[in-house]
């Protein structure tokens, strides 16, 4: 069975020390890709822009920074309210994110109570697919 755990909420994408612009956005994270968080930011243009990276990354990052290169987390305060950072970079561009840490969170505990951290290699069915490459053929060869 394929568990799906998605989040609307609105991040913050921060352009300069004085000014900022609310994003919509999505999180999402599904039991056959157990590795994964997706990310889908709604930013006015014709398409939403997707971000894939490690659900472990935003688990670490909640709590301590963590990441380097394409995508970095770390956990900040602002006005005394506890909050996540995102700092994304691609070929396109770059982009400074702000989240609500409680929101984030709570979400994260929903995809680690359908996928513990640890379980994960168990949900993409390796070791069927292994076993039944590895079995001998019906005719012999």
């Amino acid at each position: 069975m394929n568990t799906v755990v998605e989040r609307e909420l609105e991040l913050t994408m921060l352009l300069s020390p004085e000014r900022s612009v609310p994003v919509p956005t999505r999180l999402g994270y599904r039991s056959d890709d157990p590795y994964a968080v997706h990310v889908t930011f709604h930013v006015g243009s014709a398409r939403p822009v997707p971000w894939t990276f490690a659900r472990d990354l935003l688990v670490e990052g909640v709590v301590r920074p963590c990441g380097q290169a394409d995508v970095r987390v770390w956990p900040a305060k602002e006005r005394g309210r506890g909050v996540v950072m995102m700092a994304l970079a691609s070929p396109d561009g770059e982009a400074l994110l702000r989240a609500p840490a409680a929101q984030v969170s709570a979400w994260l505990r929903r995809t680690l109570r359908a996928v513990p951290q640890g379980s994960e290699a168990e949900r993409l069915g390796l070791d069927d697919g292994l076993a039944e490459l590895l079995a001998p053929s019906p005719d012999g060869e």
